[in-house]
This record gives C-alpha cells, structure tokens and sequence, in this order.
C-alpha cells in the first residue's frame, strides 16, 4: 500500500468510525446471528494474493458489523457497560501505527516514562497514595493474577524455583468475580485453597467471616497468604468493608488485594471517594478505565505499594535482554508475566487530556444520576422491586414473579435490539442487571430500557 493509498482508506475508515461513534444506535446492540454464521460466510481459506482495500472494507461492512454486538451502543445497559471515546481511539491508531513494544526502558522510552506519568496523574484524580507503583496490564483478571502471585511471593520466597508450596489460602467475597479464583488456580494454589466470604444483607464481605475462617485454616495447619476485597462487586456493585477488612489483614500479615476495576473510576469525583476508604491500607489494586473512563479496551490498572515483591516474582533476565542502561531506566517486563508491553497509556492519556478530571467526573455523575432515577421509578412500581443497593450506575432489580418470568423478560427486551441487559442470581432468585456506563446513554436510553421491561408485563 502506498502513503498515498493509506491516506485515502484512511480518511475512508475514520469518516466510518466519525459516521458510527455518532450514531451507533443504527445497528442493533445484538447481532441477529446463529453460532456459526459468520463463520460460514468467509472463505474457507486465506487468500494466496492480496485483496483490495476496497473489497476489505465493504467485506468488513457487510459481514463483520453485522456480526458484532455494540458495546458502544448507548442502549447497550449489560455487564459493565463501556464506551470507547473518540479521543481514545485517535490514541488507539497512534499506538497502533507507532507499534512500539515496552518490554524494556531503550525499547520505547516513551511507552515506559508516559505510563508512569499517566498513572500518577490517574492516582492523583482518584486519591490514591502517590508513591505506588503502577503497571498496566491487559484485564482485571491479569491483574488480579499477578496479585496472587505476588502475594505468594511474599508468603513463600521460595515459590518461583521450586513450585507453590501447599497449604497457601486466599480468602475472597462469595460476590467477587470469578478471576480471583481463576488466578489461585493459575499460579498454582488451586481451587481448594479459595475460600468464599459470606457477605452481609448487601452483598459485602463480612469481616468477622472473614477472621473465622482465617482462624480455622491456622489451626488445620494452612497458611493464608492473600485477601481480595472488592470496590464494586460485578453483580452488584456492593463495597466490601476495606477498613476492617485491612485490620485483618495486618494483624495476620496477609497480602491485601482489592478489586476496584468497576468503582474505581468513580474516585475522578471526590463525592465518591468514600468507595476506596482504607485502599491505602491494600498491598495493591487494580482499576480499569475501560469500565468507566472513556478508553477503548483493553487498559487495566494495577498500583501496588510493593513492587519490590512483584518483581522478585516475575523478573526473569535472559543475556539477550540484559541492558546497560541507567540504573534509573524502568524496564516494564519485569513486572509480569508478559514479555512485550503495549503502549496502553497512550490512549489513556489521550481521554484524560481531552475530558479532563472534571469532564470524565461529570459523566459518572450523570450515569450515577441516571441509575439513581431509575432506581426509584422501579421502588414506584408495585410490580418490580429492587434486589440490591444502588451506591453507583448499576441497578439489580426484578419482577415479582418467577424466575422464569424473568428471564423472558431479559430475553424480550434484548430481542428488541434497542437494549441489551444481563442477569445475574442474588439470594437465589434470577435478577435482571442495567449497568449505565456508556458515554452517549442518555434519560431517554434508559427510559426505553424501563418501557421495554414493563411491556413485557403489561
């Protein structure tokens, strides 16, 4: 392709992504796809000579957007809703044209000095403590991994050359997300060794649980070594009691983890700090801007007080990447278990320049708002009730009826392709899930989503 060939499908493909950021509700938030579809539309085989851009493109239209579901889509209400902003993926095409790797400081300066810069700014915005270290990573789930690994570091030196020694527990929420089991599994501990909290009548962890089953493990001989609190649960967006939660933790000299990918963000609002209470107390956290700050997946946050620990598990120098560089020179690859290191920080630099502190806190407040609102048109509704506190943008919430009602329900409303909303289960019963999160929801969205549920009970 020559520049002059670039520059032509170039400004073809931003006028499609200008053309979609501004009216993404053109397309169904759900593709009308079957398993397979897509999948039996292209070619069997790569082609064995170059096609067209113009053949790529209009391929790309007529058969890959029509398979997508829009996570951009203002009616887009499930999971953690999310946006990509248009600043986000101006940042995403330099990063992408750049194509630099981070892996160590003299193989992009810029990647490894503007990501420490960037999550110092982003420290600063959220109240966090301005001497911790922070890494980027892909996901939460990454994250969290790396936090498990690190406390087991901390517990067990010895883990890196030898294996896990058996016996090392994690303790975490019934509510947290499945990724901080799914990392004890990764790093060796095993499932068997993840103990599940009860929670409180709001979801949250319950510390005096939490010291008792502490308590038994140490008399069965175990050796806990790593407590996950989270600031805003995935089905609920509950805050897990931090503040004692790291009493606990210290008097046991246990590796305090917290989960704030969700509700982190929320911090850019002072009104909302009371969220992260006591995370000055973790051992680390992680927050991800691509839930709630306007950039495009994937850019996870990951601060620890202790990088000295994440390294000594990680860090791993073969002749080939060993450097002679100043010894102040930050080489990323130390700190994880990829080697290569994307230049995430560039796009979220580019949203946090471009909205500012106050532009990216007055969009949480409008969602939280929004949330809040429809929170009481369903405590109006004598034929719906809410199944969980409303503390940010996410309300749980259900029909008085059965749980299959419900699920039709779900099924209904997403079949419209004006909405698309999740479920999750709470004391047993199935509830519906409206998460506010998407930079172009407005009231009228949300009172779609809300006409669209009451119809279906009509």
């Amino acid at each position: 392709m020559t520049p002059e060939e670039f520059r032509r499908y170039g400004h073809q493909a931003i006028d499609w992504v200008a053309d979609y950021l501004a009216h993404p509700e053109r397309y169904p938030v759900l593709p009308s796809v079957t398993p397979g579809q897509l999948t039996d539309a292209l070619p069997a085989c790569g082609p064995e000579r170059g096609e067209s851009m113009d053949a790529i493109l209009a391929d790309f239209e007529r058969l890959i957007v029509p398979a997508t579901t829009h996570w951009n889509h203002p009616g887009f209400m499930a999971y953690f809703a999310t946006s990509g902003s248009p600043a986000g993926v101006l940042g995403e095409l330099l990063t992408a044209a750049l194509n630099g790797n981070g892996m160590l400081w003299k193989t992009s300066p810029a990647i490894t000095e503007l990501e420490q810069v960037t999550l110092r700014w982003l420290r600063q915005w959220t109240g966090l403590p301005d001497d911790w270290f922070g890494v980027t990573y892909d996901t939460a789930s990454t994250a969290s991994m790396h936090a498990i690994a690190a406390a087991r570091e901390a517990a067990d030196p010895g883990a890196r050359t030898r294996g896990a020694a058996p016996g090392l527990v994690v303790y975490t929420s019934e509510q947290s997300h499945s990724s901080i089991e799914k990392g004890a599994m990764a790093v060796g501990m095993g499932q068997d060794h993840v103990r599940k909290v009860p929670v409180d009548a709001e979801f949250r962890m319950r510390p005096d649980a939490l010291a008792e089953l502490i308590e038994r493990d140490l008399a069965r001989g175990l050796r806990p070594c790593c407590v996950t609190a989270t600031v805003g649960t995935t089905s609920t967006t509950s805050v897990d009691p931090v503040p004692a939660i790291a009493d606990i933790c210290e008097r046991h000299a246990l590796w305090l983890h917290v989960d704030a990918a969700y509700a982190g963000s929320a911090a850019v609002a002072p009104e909302f700090r009371w969220a992260l209470a006591g995370c000055e107390r973790a051992d680390s956290l992680v927050t991800n801007p691509h839930k709630w700050l306007m950039t495009p997946v994937d850019c996870s946050v990951f601060y620890t007080r202790r990088p000295e620990i994440l390294r000594r598990a990680f860090s791993l120098v073969p002749e080939y990447l060993t450097t002679k560089d100043d010894p102040r020179a930050l080489n990323l690859m130390d700190y994880g278990v990829p080697l290569g290191h994307r230049f995430r920080a560039l796009k979220l630099w580019f949203v946090m320049r471009s909205f500012g502190r106050e532009g990216l806190a007055a969009l949480i407040r409008e969602h939280v708002r929004l949330a809040q609102d429809l929170a009481r048109e369903i405590d109006g509704d004598p034929r719906f009730e809410r199944t969980a506190p409303t503390p940010f943008s996410v309300v749980c919430f259900r029909y008085k009826g059965s749980d299959e009602e419900n699920r039709r329900i779900q099924d209904r409303v997403n079949a419209t392709g004006d909405i698309f909303l999740s479920g999750t289960v709470l004391n047993g019963r199935f509830t519906l899930r409206l998460a506010i999160g998407n930079q172009a929801t407005t009231a009228a969205h949300v009172a779609r989503a809300w006409e669209l549920v009451r119809a279906q009970v009509a």
